[in-house]
């Protein structure tokens, strides 16, 4: 298995999820065991990095770092097998005497005094070291806290320790992607479609709301940020958020399984919706697939540690063919306030406000970002959005860790409640309510691309350079 470090800015806080992932030597299957969705970021590290499994055990030893720094702090070791509380039940200290970087330790320079572990075992450690993380040399160090100096270069600091000697060749595990020149020949010239499997979307560590019915998924693209600088673009009203793309929507067996092609190459994340089409649950993380991959998932945050119930049969979903995903309403690919709301705001609204003098729901373009008249007095009150900034974890209803059920989107905005005849007799079509519903759920946002926003302001379809 590769391990690596990830960061994971989907919809939530900037300084909380930047740890331990792992996936397949082919890239597929990438999983976060742990650190993803700590309810307070104090209580824990904000950055793993440097991360090394540890031989013959199935723990792993890693630098806690600054989530703008180096892979230098504090070292820990991780236990995967321990259940995750969303704190430090996976983390033991290796290096207690210096706190981690940034959530413990402010200024962060002089808590960068370890680093870059190398591990000979559980107990015994390789690694950089100085305790004014200035000249770091190379350390041995254990569990029990002695430590012994190996090698200090007086004018070079030193980094990354490996030792030299023969160790157990790992086993070869086969490719399940279809991805190299002889991949791709085997499979006579073209990848099979990439594929994703749910087993049970009620699986789940979480409490679904009563008489929850899932009838299909949002598939949503996370689309790469093309512009350095945060909120330019302002992509919407929540802070520093991500331009996206919904792709469509699959169905669900009354079961809870799904089984549908997906695009290789993209970031995307899921929403599970109720027959009447809004998001009870979603996703503040991001998967992909490769060419030729098939992904199952047992469940909508399934328990990483438990074994799933026995089935009495198969997934109703696996018995079919894949689905292939449903295109959505018209402005949702690629997303745009103006083509997918301000139409149905013109139908249903915009004449009626005018008349009662009440809010402009007008599509007129206004003020610094380019949005319209609509957007600017919709969105702060009645859309429903996470801000994706410091500190934004204890936000409230703006932030948070994870999405609660049937508190989301468009079930928890204000704005539901006018789409029906209780508001004036208003009388939303199906495709209308569909229209508005999918913007309350995608973070009410009103750009679809981080460029040439002039011309989405004006209603124009504006591709993504990068997808």
């Amino acid at each position: 298995m590769l391990v690596y470090t990830r960061w994971d800015y989907v919809d939530r806080d900037t300084n909380i999820a930047h740890h331990i992932w792992t996936c397949f030597p082919d890239g597929r299957d990438p999983r976060s065991f742990h650190g993803n969705y700590p309810e307070r970021r104090e209580r824990r590290p904000w950055m793993e990095m440097a991360i090394r499994a540890v031989p013959g055990s199935p723990k792993f030893a890693a630098s806690t770092g600054a989530h703008h720094g180096h892979e230098f702090g504090s070292l820990v070791l991780i236990d995967p097998r321990v259940e995750d509380d969303s704190a430090m039940a996976q983390i033991e200290r290796l290096t207690p005497d210096v706190p981690f970087p940034e959530a413990e330790g402010r200024p962060i320079p002089p808590y960068s005094a370890y680093g870059t572990p190398w591990p000979l075992g559980e107990d015994d450690f390789l690694c950089v070291y100085d305790a004014a993380a200035k000249n770091r040399g190379v350390w041995w160090i254990d569990r029990a806290g002695n430590k012994e100096l190996i090698w200090r270069d007086p004018a070079i600091s030193c980094v990354s320790p490996m030792p030299l000697g023969p160790r157990p060749r790992p086993p070869v595990i086969p490719s399940r992607t279809v991805q190299t020149a002889e991949d791709l020949a085997a499979a006579g010239g073209a990848a099979p479609p990439a594929t994703i499997a749910l087993v049970n979307v009620y699986e789940s560590d979480f409490a679904w709301p009563a008489g929850a019915e899932v009838a299909r998924l949002r598939i949503v693209q996370v689309l790469p940020k093309t512009t350095a600088p945060p909120n330019v673009p302002r992509i919407g009203i929540a802070e520093q958020t991500n331009a996206r793309a919904v792709l469509g929507t699959v169905p669900v067996e009354r079961d809870g399984s799904a089984y549908f092609e997906a695009p290789p190459g993209k970031e995307i994340y899921f929403q599970a919706l109720d027959r009447r089409g809004l998001a009870i649950q979603s996703m503040r993380s991001g998967t992909y697939v490769h060419p030729g991959e098939r992904l199952v998932c047992q469940g909508c945050h399934e328990h990483k540690q438990r074994t799933p119930p026995p089935r009495a049969s198969a997934p109703l979903a696996f018995a079919r063919a894949p689905s292939k995903i449903e295109p959505d309403a018209d402005g949702s690919n690629p997303f745009s306030f103006v083509r997918l709301v301000q139409p149905a705001l013109d139908r249903n609204c915009a004449a009626c406000h005018r008349e009662k003098k009440a809010l402009d729901l007008s599509g007129a373009i206004e003020g610094p970002h380019g949005w319209t008249r609509s957007y600017a007095n919709l969105a702060p009150e009645y859309g429903f959005y996470f801000h994706v900034t410091n500190g934004s974890i204890g936000a409230g209803a703006r932030g948070g860790s994870r999405t609660v059920p049937g508190k989301f989107g468009a079930m928890a905005s204000k704005l539901l409640s006018y789409l029906g005849p209780a508001h004036h007799g208003v009388e939303c079509s199906e495709e209308d309510f569909r229209r508005v519903t999918l913007w309350l759920d995608c973070n009410s946002e009103f750009f679809g691309s981080y460029e040439r926003t002039d011309a989405q302001s004006r209603g124009e379809i504006v591709l993504p350079s990068l997808d």
